[in-house]
């Protein structure tokens, strides 16, 4: 039986298992005369379980469909989710959960605090894929109690200004089903996309990229406004949404007008907190161990230009110091490198070097590097562009396979303590797009004020460590944040317009509330 038909007769047993157990539950078609189907382009994201999904946010979020957390990302910040409230100790160190009522796994089991328990316990053993609960290649988790039926305490090594959130969002899995498994990375049958979240995996087909997730009927939390959630192949996703194959895509400024002032379409913009960034390898090229070297490149880099010419001026350039101006401990008064091929070739001080730039084949990649390759060479800098497919890309960052990389990712609006994660040296070992760390860089005051915010509780306190960090890290420019997104989305309001962003991401399609009633 194949992996569609697993899933299909699973689903079968799962409907035969609500039918048998006599709940049918609220009836969504009912509501509104007939079921509300949504479809959006597919493409394939690996198989939706904590172990198996793409690592990337379209793989992520097809999983937390499924899978449901303590909190959920609101629209202005955290917000209870199978956690009805919670309580952290004074010190920091002990956070207590008090679980809802009446929620049931997608098998018509009920899910209590022993399932809560026992989620972090197999994480602590498996680290799942974007594990934010391992530091310093330890569990932050030192201990995890049962306290009743919906009341779980959770006891960490020491404070982390950031753990709540992490704590938060990280996904439930049913006891009585992967208390079995030994092997998850392997594990990827029907019972392996069994979770307690609004959407059921009713098909999966990797050949086409398609996915289909259908409204849980016991869902406990809020009602699913879209019935059918359907992940369809298409070629060009402007022409699909064109014709109505698909409801909702991302549009270019140049085609703004073509929707513009016509009621059929609803346009709105992305925050800035998805971007390109440069990462020098240190270790392949010892030349990057001299600042004067990476900060050559930034000024040699014409990042306005990328803006214009390949975001068409849906973007802003990137700060020097990381965090982008959309994100709300943005810094300012950092240092930032304009377009200033006489000051690169100052800091080159005659040398010439040659770089091999690794990027992935996508359209925008190529043209980044084309421009880059041009106006690094207006300085004395020679690149060799070598262009690979994305999961290429991501593996030879990840082993640390490249001389330049280049790469474009979201998340650049989550908590202040990415600065650590994506500088520190050792911080970020199991990232799957930022690699292992930046090789061959390490910085003792970035290394220290790392550490030092994440165990900060004092918001003020911490925000002014969160500041410095952004100034050493322009200075450093160990890596060179080019640009972050604002691009548009468009949708037909009358089919469907229930999107929303998260507080820190850029894309609605990710954010589960998007597909279940408002607040």
């Amino acid at each position: 039986m194949n992996k569609v038909c697993k899933i299909m007769a699973a689903a079968l047993a799962v409907a035969l298992l609500v039918l048998a157990s006599g709940c049918g539950g609220n009836s969504l078609s009912s509501d509104r005369g007939k079921a509300l189907v949504v479809n959006l382009a597919g493409g394939d994201c690996g198989y939706p379980t904590p172990y198996s999904h793409y690592a990337r946010g379209p793989g992520m979020f097809k999983m937390q469909l499924i899978f449901d957390s303590l909190l959920e990302r609101g629209e202005k910040d955290y917000i209870p989710w199978l956690a009805e409230k919670w309580d952290v100790s004074a010190d920091g160190k002990v956070y207590t959960f008090f679980l809802r009522q009446n929620v049931k796994w997608q098998d018509g089991k009920p899910m209590t605090a022993e399932d809560v328990k026992f989620s972090f316990e197999y994480f602590i053993l498996h680290p799942p894929l974007g594990d934010e609960l391992t530091l310093n290649g330890k569990s932050v988790i030192e201990k995890v109690e049962v306290l009743n039926d919906h009341t779980v305490k959770i006891t960490v090594d020491q404070p982390n200004a950031a753990l709540l959130g992490r704590l938060g969002q990280a996904r439930m899995i049913p006891k009585h089903i992967w208390e079995k498994v030994q092997d998850p990375q392997n594990f990827n049958g029907p019972e392996a996309v069994i979770g307690c979240g609004p959407y059921v995996l009713k098909e999966y087909n990797k050949e086409l990229g398609a996915y289909k997730f259908e409204a849980f009927k016991e869902y406990w939390g809020p009602k699913p406004r879209v019935d059918v959630l359907q992940f369809v192949p298409v070629s060009d996703n402007i022409l699909a949404f064109d014709k109505g194959e698909i409801d909702l895509t991302v549009i270019s400024p140049d085609l703004l007008s073509k929707y513009q002032d016509n009621e059929e379409f609803k346009i709105q913009k992305n925050p800035p907190f998805w971007g390109y960034c440069l990462t020098f390898n240190l270790e392949r090229r010892p030349e990057f161990q001299d600042k004067n070297m990476r900060q050559a490149f930034a000024y040699a880099v014409d990042r306005q230009e990328l803006v214009e010419k390949v975001a068409r001026g849906a973007a802003v350039p990137a700060s020097a110091g990381y965090l982008p101006t959309g994100h709300i401990w943005y810094n300012p008064g950092v240092r930032q490198y304009e377009f200033n091929i006489a000051k690169a070739q100052e800091l080159l001080k005659g040398r010439t070097p040659e770089f091999t730039l690794l990027i992935s084949n996508s359209n925008d990649e190529v043209r980044i590097a084309e421009l880059l390759k041009i106006s690094c060479a207006r300085a004395g800098i020679g690149l060799k562009i070598r262009s690979v497919d994305g999961k290429t890309r991501d593996a030879a960052a990840k082993k640390g396979e490249y001389e330049i990389l280049l790469n474009g990712y979201g998340g650049w609006g989550g908590d202040a303590d990415l600065l650590r994660s994506v500088y520190a040296a050792g911080a970020n070992a199991d990232s799957a797009f930022l690699g292992r760390g930046i090789p061959g860089y390490s910085n003792t005051q970035i290394n220290d004020l790392g550490a030092q915010q994440i165990i900060t509780m004092d918001r003020e306190k911490r925000k002014a460590l969160i500041f410095r960090l952004q100034e050493i890290i322009a200075e450093e420019v160990p890596r060179l944040p080019l640009y972050n997104t604002t691009g548009y989305i468009v949708y037909r309001p009358a089919k469907y317009d229930g999107w929303r962003y998260m507080f820190d991401h850029h894309e609605v399609t990710h954010n589960k509330l998007s597909y279940l009633a408002g607040q």
